[in-house]
């Protein structure tokens, strides 16, 4: 990427009933590195899109719901065509500290990552208000997605995460599920085009209003999880796994 020219960073929130949060998400976006806000509401029950419209954001409204997944789509599909070299992927929920936005991308504008994730592990989870049973939930699957990949991250679970243009236009994100393990089929799909993934420490806040799945969508998920696991060693098997270019930022 250009050092000589400013990159576009578009931030995009996938939203479902974040009435309550977006005016205290999107007002810690740092307005200096971001050039514009794009929110994609998957037929909320509450007034989000009354709210981002009252904000001047960019909304995309599904006709009916899609997805987890599905919305990322429209938020990528979205973020392309208004010209982004970065994209942002930021829960509407204030649960991630936006704040961070800065040391996210700066990897991936230096050209030493093509993405990177917000961890809430290289922190104290536990101490942000994650409940126990969560915490033991991501430290297995990442255990196990680190083995699987072959890479050292503290976490793959995370709202808060960047792209540059370049992976977005070449993995096939729309091949993937529609539902939450959407985000995992895509670590996949990034590790074997050789991409190089990095980390960033992000504090993160759990409260009433913030989104939070069941512990019954959280099993679904962790078994979704494991099998696209079992897909990724599949589709490694019969294409090879690109070679990584160099270390990102943030691996250990």
């Amino acid at each position: 990427m250009s050092q000589d020219v400013a990159p576009q960073v578009i931030v995009v929130m996938p939203a479902y009933n974040a009435a309550r949060t977006l005016v205290r998400t999107y007002s810690d976006i740092p307005a200096e590195v971001v050039h514009h806000v794009i929110l994609v509401d998957d037929v909320s029950r509450d007034d989000t899109v009354a709210v981002a419209k009252l904000l001047n954001i960019q909304v995309v409204v599904h006709r009916q719901n899609l997805g987890y997944g599905g919305n990322q789509k429209t938020c990528y599909d979205t973020a392309l065509a208004e010209g982004a070299d970065v994209v942002v992927m930021l829960h509407p929920d204030y649960q991630y500290d936006a704040t961070r936005i800065p040391e996210l991308i700066a990897p991936i504008v230096a050209g030493e990552a093509d993405m990177m994730l917000g961890s809430r592990f290289l922190g104290d989870p536990l101490a942000g208000g994650m409940p126990r049973w969560k915490y033991a939930a991501n430290r297995f699957l990442t255990s196990v997605q680190n083995r699987a990949y072959g890479l050292a991250l503290s976490e793959y679970h995370t709202g808060f995460r960047a792209y540059s243009r370049k992976v977005l236009e070449t993995i096939d994100y729309h091949a993937n599920s529609d539902d939450f393990v959407f985000d995992q089929e895509l670590v996949g799909q990034v590790v074997r085009a050789g991409f190089r993934i990095g980390e960033v420490a992000v504090p993160t806040r759990y409260f009433a209003e913030a989104s939070s799945v069941n512990f019954r969508r959280s099993t679904v998920y962790g078994l979704s999880t494991l099998r696209s696991l079992l897909q990724h060693r599949s589709a490694a098997r019969s294409t090879p796994v690109a070679p990584r270019h160099g270390t990102a930022a943030g691996e250990r």
